[in-house]
């Protein structure tokens, strides 16, 4: 099919060339919740035991190594006792542990602090928050956009893709590190639907599906330096493995599987699975596309936190010398270290769709009275409760004259608050977004 990138203001949609990276011609489009359900099955079907519903909280170590984890409990309530069909934690054990657990994987981070794995800078983060919709005509093209509703200021920029002949999804990301102590993504994407690019595709349409997710922007600079240790392996978005200029991960994620598969495999058949007997892995991906692909577009991302225009020429001239004119690498701070601005708000548009009705498309099957998951929401500077209440796409987060209000069960574990504040903790098995076809 065809693909189009469109530099938008309010009220127009200027076509650009599609930046190299981004030139998908040929490849296909599809929903990573039904690519995940047949991997599944495939797994099953040679004979691999798939558990799902049990969430990890901690990893188990044993004279320094990896030697398994330990489930969360369900059925405490809300004071943290066990309540009607608690379940207390399970332990299982493992010669080795893959840790692929995502973005701001709370596992990947403690083992990274435990081990003091450094990397050239923090890791940076963008807020992604997707729409499924079902339109009355089909969509013909592959669609990007950038600018609008953006300040210059502000990384990010929409996209819209065909899923079926008449199901678009439709999202927008914006970087963590965006200058407005108001950033709504969520209320963005909601501007941003009413544009004349959209609005037409979407009128007469329904939205059927919502969600909300993180995504690790930091790239090569952000790497751990080491991805081994005794017993373990760091694979995906959990390891950052996310070029921003061609927007990959999910194929940097299968491709980092397929090779900690193989050097599992030889650290088994040898019987060594301490850091050395499983440094082939780091060695596969530092060799391979993944690492790669990162160094080339080494300080792509970075180079707009000068701004979009300056951000952009710098861009360009990186991609056209295949990244021989990087320079040196573009020191950044965490996200949570960015200074924020005082902004307005913009209201809503008519029709917007609320946080709490889009958190109900998200299928969310959290009980309303499951013990607190999210720590550290106390006694937060004002500025700070404002930006949470803002940033949250689900609404967890309520700013009032006495202080904020945490609706932990609206939760959709994106993660974005747990970049910037308060911590985020793995919930009982079956709570949070039952995503069907994002």
């Amino acid at each position: 099919g065809a693909e189009r990138v469109y530099f938008l203001t309010e009220r127009r949609a200027l076509r650009i060339p599609t930046p190299p990276p981004m030139r998908n011609h040929g490849n296909y489009v599809a929903s990573i919740c039904e690519v995940v359900r047949w991997l599944g099955a495939e797994a099953e079907a040679l004979g691999v035991n798939v558990f799902t519903g049990f969430p990890v909280e901690a990893l188990f170590v044993a004279q320094g190594a990896v030697r398994g984890v330990r489930t969360v409990a369900t059925g405490l309530g809300r004071d943290g006792r066990p309540g009607p069909g608690y379940q207390p934690p399970t332990e299982l054990s493992a010669r080795v542990v893959a840790l692929a657990e995502g973005t701001r994987g709370l596992l990947t981070q403690a083992w990274l602090t435990a081990q003091g794995v450094r990397s050239t800078n923090p890791q940076i983060y963008a807020l992604g928050v997707k729409e499924l919709w079902e339109t009355r005509a089909p969509l013909d093209a592959v669609v990007h956009t950038m600018g609008w509703p953006l300040g210059g200021d502000v990384f990010g920029g929409s996209f819209l893709y065909p899923l079926d002949e008449r199901l678009v999804a439709l999202g927008l990301v914006v970087g963590l590190d965006a200058p407005d102590a108001t950033l709504d993504v969520h209320g963005l994407l909601q501007r941003l639907k009413a544009h004349p690019l959209f609005a037409p595709l979407l009128e007469g349409g329904e939205c059927v599906e919502w969600g909300a997710k993180t995504i690790p922007e930091g790239g090569y600079h952000s790497l751990p330096e080491r991805l081994v240790g005794d017993g373990l392996l760091l694979l995906g978005d959990a390891a950052g493995f996310v070029d921003v200029p061609s927007l990959k991960g999910i194929h940097y994620a299968i491709t980092s599987g397929i090779l900690a598969a193989r050097a599992i495999h030889s650290a088994l058949k040898a019987g060594d699975t301490s850091a050395a007997g499983l440094a082939a892995y780091d060695q596969a991906v530092r060799a391979s596309r993944i690492v790669k692909d990162l160094h080339a577009r080494r300080n792509m991302r970075l180079a707009f936190r000068a701004g979009f225009v300056r951000g952009s020429a710098r861009a360009a001239l990186m991609e056209l010398t295949g990244g021989a004119l990087s320079g040196p690498p573009i020191r950044v701070a965490a996200d949570a270290e960015v200074e924020r601005r005082a902004a307005e708000a913009p209201a809503p548009p008519p029709g917007a769709l609320r946080k709490v009705d889009a958190v109900y498309r998200s299928g969310n099957q959290t009980r309303d009275d499951i013990p607190p998951h999210l720590l550290g929401t106390e006694g937060l500077p004002p500025a700070l409760e404002d930006l949470l209440d803002h940033l949250c796409p689900a609404g967890v987060y309520e700013a009032t004259p006495g202080g904020l209000v945490v609706n932990a069960p609206n939760c959709v574990d994106c993660k974005a608050t747990d970049v910037l504040g308060p911590r985020w903790l793995p919930r009982e098995g079956g709570s949070g977004p039952n995503y069907r076809r994002m």
